[in-house]
């Protein structure tokens, strides 16, 4: 009886084994879904927005979220042509001179801006500005993290050259720690940012993938 009991434990913690990397995954899109829902979701602020700019044309809330949500992506894609005539220039130069006379405003809108145009640079050499790192806690040789550099250019702390490294939490990899580390702790990670999100979001499982095996 006891064998036959393990035997079915066994085959029991078999199964939940071979699940969970697709259960995780199927987690992680849910939480993310629903994270989009509670901020643009009908019974949100900017849900109810919407809703209230399909209402005039039907009495369903539904259907009036799906109108609005459709003259939301229809100005944003009649922005997207915009912004690839000649008017961008221009647009933009308004855009800048109402927001920089606005003092909180202005600072938020300047980082956007900047991590927006980060990742919209064609420049590979650009890119490589933000890359994955590692940070060695103590110098070459201590404890190392995998960590986002998120500029190359050091800041001056003292006597000493510090540069700012992003370290990511475990499993998602969306928040984290930033960290002002002297320019000898940190050295290239040839990891890539997919792979870099890959260790984080498996919780260091898949580092021999990336990093590759021990010799």
């Amino acid at each position: 009886m006891r064998r036959t009991g393990r035997h079915l434990l066994n085959v029991f913690v078999t199964g939940a084994l071979a699940a969970l990397p697709l259960a995780a995954t199927i987690l992680i899109f849910v939480w993310g879904a629903r994270l989009v829902v509670e901020y643009i979701g009908p019974q949100s602020l900017v849900g109810g927005m919407l809703v209230r700019i399909g209402l005039g044309i039907t009495g369903s809330e539904v259907v009036g979220y799906a109108i609005g949500v459709l003259a939301v992506m229809l100005a944003i894609f009649l922005l997207g042509l915009l912004v690839q005539t000649r008017m961008r220039a221009a647009l933009g130069a308004v855009t800048d001179s109402i927001v920089q006379r606005i003092p909180v405003v202005r600072s938020v809108y300047d980082m956007v801006k900047k991590f927006v145009e980060l990742f919209g640079q064609r420049d590979e050499s650009k890119l490589k500005s933000m890359s994955a790192v590692w940070l060695h806690f103590g110098g070459v040789g201590g404890v190392a993290a995998l960590g986002l550099l998120s500029t190359p250019e050091p800041v001056r702390l003292g006597d000493r050259d510090y540069l700012a490294v992003l370290v990511p939490t475990a499993p998602v990899p969306i928040g984290g720690g930033l960290l002002y580390v002297p320019v000898d702790w940190v050295t290239p990670a040839d990891v890539g940012m997919e792979g870099l999100t890959s260790i984080y979001v498996s919780m260091g499982i898949t580092s021999h993938q990336h990093i590759g095996a021990k010799k």
